[in-house]
């Protein structure tokens, strides 16, 4: 009989389903999908050897789970693809506050219907999508709100006296009966509120204004909380900690191809975006290579993290940096420049959080050398390495480029709004570049080509063999001694 069929509690037991814990449902359908090769927690990269190992012990384990990590560790999305392990739908007695299982009620309204009515209780059917609670711990957070409270309104409604505990309103977790439940930010909850959590997760009952009511709820708590050295707002209390069965702690990408997978599949662009805008492999490792580079960062709080979302907002002021530009020059179709990621900046200024010699340098200047150290760690390895100390009658490969900035007394300039014929042509202005890409990049697409030229001369620059200023319309690079040996 299909499920839509059963209506009553009486043709629910005729059709011989078994009342199962949401815990046993999700480690049942973990077996499942374990044993048919099936990905458990799709979209989530990085955590294969990791993570997601430690999430499916602790499901088989039948853990409650805290997730410690930084911000943008993908914390939440994981608490929200377990949905995904439990069953299609579930039996609820209608009209249920709590989401009673029709063969094993708890609450008082779903127990006296079932003894009026016995085998015609009315039944629904509850699918797995509504079966995720979510609440973002926040300090106003109270134990009315999570566990419930007397409601003066429905005593007085019903004439009942306040002993009654049907004048008991259900706060969020008795709600979520039988479903996930996820507490964001653990630590932000305040330590009174967190206690009025341990009979829940221990002895499965809980108190309400003096009410002790043994309500043995089905609940699959997750919890997220970012590490306690940095959240200095609170902690969880030992207690609690106690009674959470698996601590897994998440972690960022670690290699850019991850991030790049991860950016991709998260960054919200249109069509249109896409069909006007070229991105060179390159770019997408140097803004994946910058996110990298600011966790390393001096100025950079290491503490608090830099989010996963950095990459993914930066990937979109990219795009939307040169698909203005080429609106503006009236280009149908355009390619990223370098000069394109000065457009990300606003995207680092308000993703990390800056220590306090950070601060006296500016958040701006620390975000836009963040671009520069990204180009430096890549350059090797499409280039070859400048070292630190040469000697001087060693031939290097940049002499001939080096030299055409030194003979250029007014410098080279590369306007931020230049149409892509215009911009093209000035790079195609200076010949030893086409040398140097003729012998390292030979087999370029043009798509990549121009990008890589740009490349070349931030590279240089990062070196010292070359200088740039940065300036409104554009950046102007320079011989860095030029000026000096020519008295100008």
């Amino acid at each position: 009989m299909k499920i839509e069929h059963i209506k009553t509690l009486g043709a629910l037991k005729a059709s011989g389903y078994k009342s199962k814990s949401i815990k046993d449902e999700l480690r049942d359908n973990l077996i499942t999908k374990l044993k048919n090769d099936e990905v458990v927690f799709e979209g989530v990269h990085g955590y294969e050897n990791t993570v997601v190992p430690e999430l499916e012990r602790a499901i088989l384990s039948r853990h409650n789970i805290n997730l410690l990590g930084l911000r943008g560790q993908a914390k939440t999305r994981l608490a929200r693809l377990m949905v995904n392990l439990l069953d299609d739908y579930i039996p609820v007695v209608e009209g249920s506050e709590i989401n009673d299982d029709p063969l094993q009620p708890i609450s008082r309204y779903a127990t006296e219907l079932i003894e009026e009515k016995g085998d015609d209780t009315p039944i629904t059917w509850m699918p797995r999508s509504e079966r995720f609670a979510e609440k973002l711990a926040t300090p106003d957070v109270t134990v009315a709100d999570l566990i419930g409270d007397v409601d003066p309104i429905k005593a007085a409604h019903l004439k009942l006296s306040y002993a009654d505990d049907r004048v008991i309103h259900y706060g969020m977790i008795p709600r979520a009966n039988r479903c996930i439940f996820v507490i964001n930010e653990i630590p932000d909850l305040q330590a009174r509120i967190q206690v009025a959590l341990f009979n829940i997760l221990q002895e499965g009952d809980i108190q309400i204004r003096g009410f002790k009511l043994r309500l043995p709820l089905d609940l699959q708590f997750v919890f997220t909380a970012n590490p306690e050295d940095y959240t200095n707002r609170g902690s969880i209390v030992t207690p609690l900690k106690d009674r959470i069965g698996s601590q897994i702690i998440t972690h960022y990408p670690v290699d850019l191809e991850t991030a790049k997978k991860i950016t991709q599949q998260e960054a919200k662009l249109n069509a249109n975006q896409t069909g006007m805008v070229t991105i060179p492999e390159l770019a997408k490792d140097i803004l994946e290579q910058i996110v990298f580079e600011a966790r390393d960062n001096e100025f950079i709080d290491a503490k608090s993290g830099v989010s996963a979302r950095l990459g993914i907002t930066a990937l979109e002021n990219l795009v939307s940096t040169a698909e203005r530009r080429a609106l503006i020059a009236g280009d149908d179709k355009t390619t990223i420049r370098l000069s394109d990621f000065v457009g990300i900046i606003p995207a680092i200024t308000g993703k990390v959080e800056l220590v306090y010699e950070g601060e006296q340098e500016g958040a701006s200047v620390v975000a836009f050398n963040l671009i520069g150290d990204a180009v430096q760690t890549l350059f090797p390895k499409y280039f070859p390495k400048i070292e630190k100390l040469e000697k001087q009658e060693d031939e290097l490969p940049y002499d001939d480029l080096v030299s055409w900035f030194f003979n250029s007394a007014d410098g080279f300039e590369l306007l931020d709004d230049l149409t892509e014929k215009d911009y093209k042509d000035t790079l195609d202005a200076i010949e030893p570049l086409h040398a140097l890409l003729t012998k390292y990049q030979p087999n370029l697409a043009e798509s990549e080509r121009y990008f890589i030229m740009e490349f070349v001369l931030w590279g240089l620059v990062q070196y010292n063999k070359l200088s740039k200023f940065r300036y409104t319309e554009g950046i102007q690079f320079k011989d860095p001694y030029g000026s000096f040996i020519k008295g100008l």
